[in-house]
């Protein structure tokens, strides 16, 4: 929590988005697409910003995370049961899913480098985290990873600048919603679901009172996640627009085939500028998410949320576990990478109806309910994430 205090929820926010799982589902769109799926991200930074917004003011509101606001919603015992068995479930599924992509990725920055297999590169990757988590000295670690892939995203940003394409053609993706179609609807679930992360509606509801004391600090915790989020969806694009220049028709299946994009700026050096960070990026997120996921559940139970405790410890070392167990079994890396992102984009609906109920009870929210046009765009991202899970399941049924 401590660290909430000196980042500014928006910065934990916007982490979700430059991990490995985004780099990888952005450059596949990149690639196979060009900039024509850049309206989807457009679309998910847009929704992260309403969602978010609802969350903070939930948080600073009621003085209390979406799962208690969820649990103390229904009165009935069986309903109670019901609600907070969704949530943890969508907790649980969620970053256990990011879990594995986040081991996943850093294994394919491993294999890079130093020439281990990803399997192997996952372990080690996933012992190393729970050793940073155990022991709790991961602090001073995750600073200086989260330097190396802040250093990537600006990479990113001035690469995206060399062979962006023309200004009409970027206005296009940018605008004229288009589907893929088969199986390549996935990608479009993928880069929602890498950008609208479920389990962040939770923390940024809890991180916002460990900042500020109450409604009356709403503009700050507004303007914060505003510039979080815009500059994490700035740097998403950017690496949409730079696999669209530079990899465009290339088959991703490993660090190398990724680091293509960036030999405008970095030439030779590109595959392992690329490695390094990558590597970063999955053990920064590999530490970071199963803190997530026990912070939000504890919050959610009403429990005992210090991650000495042995409830919290049992959470992440079971979104931990899930996550090395998956990425050591023999998937391969990309694939994987983008089912997280998938799952997370078809779980989104369930958290946001639970987020829209919470900042509709008058009875918490009082004059900060959910107005009307909050309500539709809030809807708005449930049912178009809902259509395009069932068109997507539907075309591979």
């Amino acid at each position: 929590m401590r660290r909430w205090r000196a980042a500014g929820p928006g910065a934990v926010v916007a982490a979700a988005f430059i991990g490995p799982g985004t780099v990888t589902t952005a450059t596949l769109a990149g690639a196979e697409h060009g900039v024509l799926l850049l309206w989807a991200l457009l679309f998910s930074v847009l929704g992260t910003l309403v969602l978010q917004e609802m969350a903070a003011r939930l948080g600073l509101v009621t003085g209390a995370g979406l799962g208690e606001a969820v649990a103390g919603r229904f009165v009935r015992p069986v309903a109670r049961a019901v609600a907070v068995g969704l949530v943890v479930s969508a907790i649980a599924i969620g970053n256990a899913a990011f879990e594995a992509g986040n081991l996943a990725g850093g294994a394919l920055g491993a294999e890079a480098i130093f020439g281990r297999g990803v399997r192997g590169s996952a372990v080690v990757l996933g012992a190393l985290a729970f050793a940073l988590l155990w022991t709790g000295r991961y602090r001073w670690v995750e600073r200086a990873l989260t330097g190396l892939v802040a250093l990537m995203a600006v990479t990113f940003a001035s690469t995206a600048l060399l062979v962006a394409p023309p200004l009409a053609e970027l206005a296009s993706g940018l605008l004229t919603p288009r589907l893929p179609g088969g199986r390549d609807l996935l990608l479009v679930l993928g880069l929602i679901g890498t950008t609208v992360v479920p389990y962040n509606l939770f923390l940024h509801a809890t991180a916002v009172g460990q900042r500020w004391t109450g409604p009356e600090d709403l503009p700050a915790a507004r303007l914060d996640a505003a510039f979080s989020i815009l500059l994490g969806g700035a740097v998403s694009m950017a690496i949409v627009v730079t696999a669209a220049g530079a990899a465009r028709g290339a088959v991703i299946r490993d660090a190398a085939d990724m680091a293509v994009q960036l030999e405008p700026l970095l030439g030779g050096w590109a595959r392992l500028f690329f490695a390094i960070g990558l590597l970063a990026a999955g053990l920064s997120s590999a530490v970071t998410a199963p803190l997530a996921a026990a912070y939000a559940v504890t919050g959610s139970l009403g429990w005992d949320g210090r991650m000495g405790g042995g409830r919290a410890r049992a959470i992440w070392l079971g979104v931990l576990g899930t996550g090395m167990a998956f990425a050591a079994a023999g998937f391969r890396p990309v694939p994987l990478i983008l089912f997280a992102q998938i799952a997370n984009g078809i779980l989104l609906p369930a958290v946001a109806i639970f987020l829209l109920v919470a900042v509709n009870d008058r009875a918490r929210m009082g004059r900060w309910v959910n107005g009307r046009s909050m309500n539709v765009a809030g809807l708005t991202v449930v049912l178009v994430t809902v259509a395009l899970a069932v068109r997507t399941l539907l075309r591979l049924l």
